[in-house]
């Protein structure tokens, strides 16, 4: 039975992903041969985003994580993701400009989607972020940043806000961007690491 999705990618698609990320033709072209080796139906579920994360840390447990960056990208909200998506993720995640990349970590925050953001939703991305932490990094951890409640105590205590308080996404890039200190609490730094999957992918 003959694959019935084109193996090259539209040209419309192609200029629109060069537009918005960093990545040349070669390796747009590249990643889309190995997205359809991976999803010959030219679709991502939940399920195999996740085994993708749990391939990038074998040592941890990036379950959480990844449901919650599936929900964040998932922008149709089908259930899946569409190579567009996908390389939207990857380059939100490992770089990407600092204004989309702070839309895109509210995205991931805001759980519940109704656009702003809880002290319990902080907590929640924040615990998912911890389990992707081994245990042995987690006991290099600044003492008042060693436990998921403390980091996310840190986060809520910078923006100022009493407990049943809710943050916007204005407020919350603005923060973001006149602290980097929070930028830091926010985010995993996992980009090197799935840099250097991806190149030996490519390889």
């Amino acid at each position: 039975m003959g694959n019935t999705k084109s193996s090259a990618l539209s040209k419309e698609l192609l200029e629109d992903l060069k537009s918005n990320t960093k990545y040349s033709e070669a390796e747009l072209c590249t990643w889309y041969q190995s997205f359809l080796k991976e999803c010959p139906s030219g679709k991502i579920s939940k399920e195999q985003f996740e085994g993708i994360y749990a391939s990038f840390f074998p040592n941890a447990d990036p379950t959480e994580y990844a449901r919650h960056v599936f929900r964040s990208f998932d922008t149709n909200a089908d259930g899946t993701l569409d190579f567009k998506e996908y390389i939207v993720a990857l380059h939100l995640t490992s770089g990407g400009k600092t204004l989309q990349k702070l839309e895109w970590a509210f995205a991931l925050y805001d759980v519940d989607g109704n656009g702003t953001i809880s002290n319990n939703e902080i907590l929640e991305i924040v615990r998912s972020i911890f389990n992707m932490i081994p245990v042995d990094d987690q006991k290099n951890l600044p003492e008042d940043e060693n436990t998921p409640e403390k980091r996310a105590a840190k986060i809520w205590e910078f923006f100022g806000k009493k407990e049943n308080d809710k943050i916007s996404e204005g407020e919350f890039i603005q923060g973001v961007m006149d602290n980097k200190d929070i930028l830091r609490l926010i985010q995993y730094d996992e980009p090197q690491k799935i840099k250097d999957k991806l190149k030996e992918k490519k390889q």
